[in-house]
């Protein structure tokens, strides 16, 4: 097949990528309450004549593309879900539910999925293997690769491999950012439930005061990243939440805390979850209270496969040419459960620069401004077509 026969094809679905886009951004629903948007994505996979199953893990849509010859399974993920955030954008296909806005992209990655099944239809005769386009609910809160994979998304087929992308507000659009490796952080939810004696504000001698011993957990957790961690190992940990007490003058029985986790490393992170609880537990004690540690949502860091790296690499080049691939590093401490899909098969997850200060889209990702230069819409399904194709390329018996 010639070269730029892909690249007129995008070209030609650029109007219906950004229709796409802009229908489901007038639409968002948030996460495990996408019944609408999968409706919708499920049944534009049947129109194209694709075997697709409802219901995945929730509200999760997979559909499977079988191509003409055997071969190996790669996984497609797209997430789906939307943000609790009003929109403040005035654009003329701004949210249409009230406090509900796709303020992270994931409405152009469902175009793009959509986009990319209608791609890989029409070339079924270049496939050996198959394609498992899997969009997946439930993102925001890390929660719903896990529910997919439970409802058996890596069953029949089993994926030897799997892509996706993620498009990119800090990114500029006609870039994109890739790398081996880590490339975005775990994410853990840390809770501490300080106890002490409740009292009168005159007379803390009499009450054991939880404020003051979380605010000495508090300080003391920092010293875990700048003390225990190697500088050369990134670590974030932020205290996002700190709730205790209702008068001036009365000494609270309990303090809540939350906070988050990040790190790139799997080993470190179960390293400092217990290392939090412990000196949390400690410096209660030793000022007559108590703490109790738990872990709420979490995820683990996305890291790519070096052989699938490459391959997406190629297929940015093929796409933008070399200035498509700026330097530098390009992990960032932002979490996504992909990690789950990139832990279960060795895979790629890219960044599409979807950002264009020219046109004043700088809002960043969670912003009840944000948007995207719909001009990353063909770029991301042209990379994410070439890398597929070159991953099932045409094999003979």
């Amino acid at each position: 097949m010639p070269e730029d026969t892909l690249h007129a094809d995008v070209e030609r679905m650029r109007p219906e990528l950004v229709t796409l886009r802009r229908h489901f951004h007038q639409h968002p629903e948030l996460s495990f309450e996408e019944t609408e948007t999968a409706k919708e994505i499920a049944a534009r996979l049947r129109e194209l004549g694709i075997e697709t199953r409802e219901g995945v893990g929730g509200t999760g849509i997979v559909g499977l593309i079988q191509g003409e010859k055997p071969g190996p399974t790669l996984l497609v993920r797209a997430d789906i879900d939307a943000l609790p955030i009003e929109e403040l954008s005035e654009t003329e296909y701004r949210s249409q539910t009230p406090g509900k806005m796709h303020a992270c992209g994931h409405d152009g990655h469902i175009a793009i999925g959509l986009g990319l099944a209608e791609l890989l239809m029409a070339r079924r005769g270049e496939l050996a293997g198959a394609v498992k386009l899997v969009f997946q609910p439930a993102e925001e809160r890390a929660a719903g690769a896990e529910a997919m994979i439970n409802d058996g998304v890596l069953r029949d087929p089993v994926p030897d491999a799997c892509l996706g992308l993620h498009l990119w507000s800090s990114g500029r659009v006609g870039t994109v950012s890739l790398q081996s490796g880590p490339i975005m952080a775990s994410a853990d939810e840390i809770i501490i439930h300080v106890r002490g004696k409740g009292g009168h504000g005159a007379m803390p001698h009499e009450a054991v005061d939880p404020i003051i011993i979380a605010a000495h957990i508090i300080t003391a957790l920092q010293t875990l990243v700048s003390r225990e961690v190697s500088p050369f190992a990134p670590v974030v940990l932020t205290i996002g939440s700190i709730h205790g007490g209702s008068a001036f003058n009365v000494i609270a029985d309990e303090v809540e805390i939350k906070g988050t986790l990040r790190t790139y490393d799997e080993a470190l992170r179960a390293h400092l979850k217990e290392r939090i609880a412990s000196l949390a537990g400690g410096i209660a004690v030793s000022m007559r209270g108590e703490a109790r540690c738990s872990v709420g949502a979490g995820t683990g860091p996305c890291v790519n496969d070096a052989g699938m790296t490459a391959l997406v690499r190629s297929a940015v080049v093929a796409t933008l040419g070399e200035k498509g691939l700026p330097e530098g590093d390009a992990r960032v401490t932002p979490s996504d459960d992909m990690s789950a899909f990139l832990a279960a098969a060795p895979g790629c997850y890219f960044f599409v620069g979807a950002g264009n200060s020219e046109r004043g889209i700088t809002a960043p990702h969670h912003n009840a401004r944000f948007d995207i230069d719909e001009e990353s819409l063909p770029i991301g399904l042209e990379i994410m077509a070439r890398a597929t194709l070159a991953y099932l390329a045409k094999r003979e018996p």
